[in-house]
């Protein structure tokens, strides 16, 4: 099964996101930080399941969204991750590309862009 990783600390902003993509056809899994995300995309992977995509916050306790970014590219090159975030500073989002992220959608969303764009992102 493909998965869609929707990684935030806020639960009103995870359902959010989950309402807007729960069409697309993929499986959908919530983290409410980077660790959390890590953690149950390895056990997500140890069951055999594949992430298609992750949709990541930039500020969040425990394990911020760059962070997560830098330490999820360690173990996958390839997989999109889109940074969906209330930042929208030049440096932030540079260092969001430069970490490895692959696009940017700044909060709040138009659930139609959001849906837009992970079709650009994973077909």
């Amino acid at each position: 099964m493909k998965y869609i990783m929707i990684v935030d600390d806020s639960p009103t902003i995870r359902t959010s996101v989950e309402y807007t993509i729960k069409d697309e056809g993929y499986a959908i899994e919530q983290a409410e930080n980077g660790a959390d995300a890590l953690e149950k995309i390895e056990n997500l992977r140890e069951r055999g399941d594949e992430i298609a995509l992750c949709i990541v916050d930039i500020n969040m306790p425990v394990m911020d969204g760059i962070t997560f970014v830098k330490e999820f590219r360690t173990m996958d090159r390839f997989t999109p991750i889109l940074i969906l975030t209330t930042e929208s500073e030049e440096d932030k989002i540079k260092a969001g590309k430069e970490a490895g992220a692959s696009g940017w959608i700044v909060k709040p969303f138009r659930p139609e862009g959001l849906v837009e764009v992970l079709k650009k992102l994973i077909g």
